[in-house]
């Protein structure tokens, strides 16, 4: 009799779990939704149309109407500047960056490949913060005219291949998403440079606003001076180098919370582009 019993109770069971299974569907595994929509991709930054004769376009600062202004900060590192690096010549900022996200203040950095290169960790995590947008600054950071600051230059035939080769560095380095604008270095460009970097499709952004940060000793002189120059869509140009610009976070803790006070928003390059483009 128990014996039976056992036998019925171990059909009974099989046949539960076979209904259950069933039931289930674990027969077929779920299927995806038909025509489910595709994840959204992150929308490619604003940029100028090209200029006459097809030139690379020229952004300097953004709507007069609306108080927003861009801080931009420039990595700078020329190609040949690795020996000073290695003898202890720092070319980075962390508490300049550190600074910004504790202000919360949305910045573009400007970096040469030859920086992100050196500081690959640096350039990642700039790079991954939304807080702020990383574009090309050249490669070597070599002049693209002649008589720039003493600076090397590229020969007109180069150009190009420097922009790109300092996309390429730029991602490397953990930079994923560089947006598609270039700063000349030193801010020194003509009708010919401009001819030479349209083929990569990016839009040069200058500045109206110069800080004075480069081998300034004076912080308060330097936020005087943006203070004096920044107007409603404004673009300040600065610096993230700690060995030729050593004051720039001390001005920074003076210059934000001052414009805020002014009413003043900060706000990314892209985003200036973006509602100068919208409004064209």
């Amino acid at each position: 009799m128990i014996t039976l019993a056992r036998r019925l109770a171990a059909l009974t069971a099989v046949a539960t779990a076979a209904a259950t299974l069933a039931a289930c569907g674990t027969t077929t595994p779920p299927q995806p939704a038909r025509n489910a929509p595709a994840k959204a991709s992150k929308p490619r930054p604003a940029t100028l149309a090209p200029g006459p004769a097809g030139l690379a376009p020229v952004f300097k600062s953004g709507r007069r109407d609306a108080k927003t202004v861009a801080l931009t900060f420039d990595a700078d590192m020329t190609a040949d500047q690795g020996p000073r690096a290695a003898a202890g010549e720092r070319f980075d900022n962390p508490a300049l960056i550190a600074t910004l996200r504790r202000l919360k203040v949305p910045a573009t950095v400007f970096m040469t490949g030859r920086w992100a290169e050196q500081y690959p960790d640096q350039a990642k995590s700039i790079g991954a913060d939304p807080l702020f947008e990383v574009a090309n600054h050249s490669y070597s950071h070599y002049a693209y005219t002649s008589r720039c600051y003493g600076l090397p230059t590229v020969a007109p035939d180069r150009m190009r291949d420097d922009v790109e080769r300092a996309f390429t560095a730029l991602r490397k380095a953990g930079v994923t998403n560089p947006v598609p604008y270039f700063r000349f270095p030193g801010g020194c460009y003509n009708s010919a440079a401009l001819r030479s970097i349209a083929p990569a499709g990016v839009t040069a952004v200058q500045w109206d606003v110069v800080s004075g940060d480069a081998f300034a000793t004076d912080a308060n002189a330097v936020a005087e001076e943006v203070l004096r120059g920044v107007r409603p869509g404004s673009v300040v140009v600065l610096h993230c180098t700690r060995s030729a610009a050593p004051v720039t976070e001390r001005a920074i803790r003076t210059i934000v919370p001052k414009l805020r006070a002014r009413g003043y928003r900060f706000a990314r390059v892209s985003e200036l582009i973006g509602a100068s483009a919208g409004r064209s």
